[in-house]
């Protein structure tokens, strides 16, 4: 399978998603910002970002039937109390779409808004096809006015086939070094098996072909981890990157924005050690595994195993996520081993 059409897909959902993400983040409102019964934060852009992808993957898709896994469902909205956060995501998702031009005759009903963010409640699995989305992936950056990104995959027979990744705030130059970047921002990572990793600007410029680092001696890498304390356990990198030798202080930006920057090179090794008894959900690391993978790169869990989105919603692992290059996975894998065995009580 050559995937073209459903990768074209992908890209167009996933940039037209971003707009609207870009849009409601220049002028964030309390109003805008709802917490889940998790505790976690949800905007009109995760809403609307949804909405967008599931209107044009089934629109450009029609041929076939689209099975989407994602995050967000719309029992809030339609609540008495939801209503004008719908009418507000109605109105976001319509004014995306017109100025896009591709669907203009299309006007969107808030019961159509509501069937598209539903659409999403397919529980994958390994047969078949399945596109996993997470609308903003980094809500609570999002919220900060910093790094999230729109994550599109495309699951075949349990396998991430295609994978996009849009990341609007994301300088189009190396972050490298925790240097801010005058830079021009908005990057459109995407993959597709067996084809590399290619990076454009979200306003269309040609794409360029990425690759990881290329670095074998850990003690010149750099790494990523999530910003938020809450997502990862810190203290647990920090042991596997002094057993490394890692010189460099960790980059902590939210987001599979990571996987795009280790896709080109920005840094050598990410790590994300979740609290124990958390189970990662597919969209979080679907589109991100894919885009790394394929500018040759390595994503396992950290027992050494590949990531399987096969098994639902959930991915089947609990014991961290390690994302790098095929030459410092050995003495990375080794860190975390003796790391682990040290600290027993943090998982």
């Amino acid at each position: 399978m050559s995937y073209d059409k459903e990768l074209a897909a992908a890209k167009k959902a996933a940039s037209l998603a971003a707009s609207l993400c870009q849009k409601v983040q220049k002028a964030l409102s309390q109003s805008d910002v709802q917490w889940k019964s998790d505790k976690t934060p949800v905007t009109v852009a995760d809403y609307g970002s949804q909405a967008i992808v599931s209107f044009v993957l089934e629109r450009e898709l029609s041929d076939e039937p689209v099975s989407l896994v994602a995050e967000e469902d719309s029992g809030d909205l339609c609540k008495d109390s939801g209503k004008d956060t719908l009418q507000r995501i109605t109105k976001l998702v319509n004014e995306t779409i017109a100025i896009d031009g591709s669907y203009s005759a299309c006007t969107l009903s808030p019961e159509d808004i509501l069937t598209a963010i539903d659409s999403g409640k397919s529980e994958g699995g390994s047969f078949g096809r399945h596109w996993v989305l997470d609308p903003i992936d980094g809500t609570k950056g999002f919220v900060r006015g910093d790094q999230y990104a729109v994550a599109l995959a495309l699951l075949d027979n349990g396998k991430v086939v295609l994978g996009v990744l849009a990341c609007p705030n994301l300088p189009l130059a190396s972050i490298a070094g925790n240097v801010p970047s005058e830079n021009a921002v908005g990057c459109l990572f995407y993959a597709k098996v067996g084809s590399g990793t290619f990076m454009q600007s979200l306003d269309g410029s040609s794409p360029v072909k990425v690759h990881v680092s290329d670095i074998g001696n850990s003690e010149d890498a750099s790494f990523f981890e999530p910003f938020e304390k809450a997502h990862s356990l810190q203290d647990l990198t920090s042991s596997i990157a002094r057993k490394l030798g890692v010189k460099a202080p960790p980059v902590r930006i939210d987001s599979q924005a990571k996987y795009g920057a280790i896709s080109r090179g920005d840094g050598a090794i990410y790590m994300r050690f979740p609290r124990k008894g958390y189970r990662e959900r597919i969209w979080d690391h679907a589109a991100g595994s894919i885009v790394v993978t394929e500018a040759g790169g390595v994503v396992i869990d950290a027992a050494g195993r590949p990531l399987d989105f096969s098994k639902g919603r959930l991915l089947d692992s609990d014991t961290g996520i390690i994302a790098t290059n095929p030459k410092l996975m050995p003495s990375i894998l080794k860190a975390v081993r003796e790391s682990l065995e040290e600290k027993p009580s943090s998982r």
